[in-house]
């Protein structure tokens, strides 16, 4: 089963305390390593995001001060990893460096449609 692990992190998080480069190429490897990847990414600063809305009347809106102006957590980027069950995905959670430092880590699963 596919599982999104959503990389959550403090937006006023210290650099400092957070995980290292090296922890992140470390963890990449061993998902790689693993078999389990299947997709991911890292996104850019919080400050390039821009946002968009469709009233009733199909008028857009669109901002450029983020997503999230009310919270101070920020989603840093994803993995996607196809593993057996929800206890799997939480192992491999538990040791993504975004779970440490302030961060945490959302598991949902992917769901697959039939065509």
């Amino acid at each position: 089963m596919k599982y999104m692990l959503l990389i959550n992190a403090e937006s006023t998080a210290d650099v400092c305390d957070g995980p290292t480069q090296e922890d992140w190429v470390a963890y990449d490897k061993e998902v790689m390593d693993a078999g389990i990847f299947v997709s991911g990414e890292g996104l850019a600063d919080l400050t390039t995001a821009t946002s968009i809305q469709v009233g009733p009347d199909g008028e857009r809106t669109v901002t450029t001060d983020g997503p999230f102006a009310e919270t101070r957590e920020v989603l840093g980027g994803f993995y996607v990893i196809d593993v057996p069950n929800l206890d799997v995905a939480l192992d491999w959670a538990a040791r993504c460096p975004g779970s440490r430092g302030g961060g945490r880590i959302v598991i949902r699963p992917v769901e697959e449609f039939e065509n």
